[in-house]
């Protein structure tokens, strides 16, 4: 279960794209996150101090060795939570379900803007599926779980040292139960 902290932190957009870019950079310099980003460099190093009072983020050593310029790395991967978790908490369940609200409008614009993209190719064009089935709440545990270890089980597989050309790719899921 991921801390309310934790979620609340990641889901700020700036705090979301520091993150995203050190996932996918690596380690990096104050001063580089704030040209990728198109932000301030004061604003930069305050979302990254917040992102390191929820564990999300770390200071990292400069690869020159220089004890002068501040450089951060990514402490992990993935959030995964449900608003189940903070039942018990009213508080906690707020925010937790303005978090879920924001990471749901996210992922609709991502889609929407990859849609509109007068950038595609038909080597890049995704995918999309859905699925409709009968299940238990433990079988869409299931099937959340199965689909977390076959996405880590891809990115593993992944030989970014292969001189291949690469671009981010998003992927997101949702299950839930309906009606046809």
């Amino acid at each position: 279960m991921e801390q309310i902290e934790t979620i609340t932190a990641i889901h700020h957009p700036v705090r979301r794209r520091i993150f995203e870019y050190l996932y996918l950079h690596g380690s990096s310099q104050v001063g580089t996150l704030a040209r990728a980003l198109d932000q301030q460099v004061g604003s930069i190093s305050h979302h990254l101090r917040m992102l390191e009072r929820a564990d999300i983020v770390e200071r990292a050593d400069a690869p020159d060795g220089d004890k002068r310029s501040s450089w951060w790395v990514a402490k992990r991967d993935s959030f995964s939570w449900s608003l189940d978790d903070f039942a018990d908490s009213p508080a906690d369940a707020v925010l937790a379900r303005e978090a879920e609200r924001i990471n749901i409008a996210v992922h609709m614009r991502r889609l929407q803007e990859w849609k509109k993209s007068a950038s595609r190719s038909p080597e890049w064009d995704g995918f999309s599926t859905d699925a409709l089935a009968w299940a238990t709440p433990d079988e869409l545990a299931d099937l959340s779980a199965s689909l977390s270890a076959t996405l880590d089980a891809w990115k593993r597989r992944i030989d970014t040292d292969d001189g291949q050309q690469r671009r981010p790719v998003f992927f997101f899921a949702h299950g839930f139960p309906t009606l046809p």
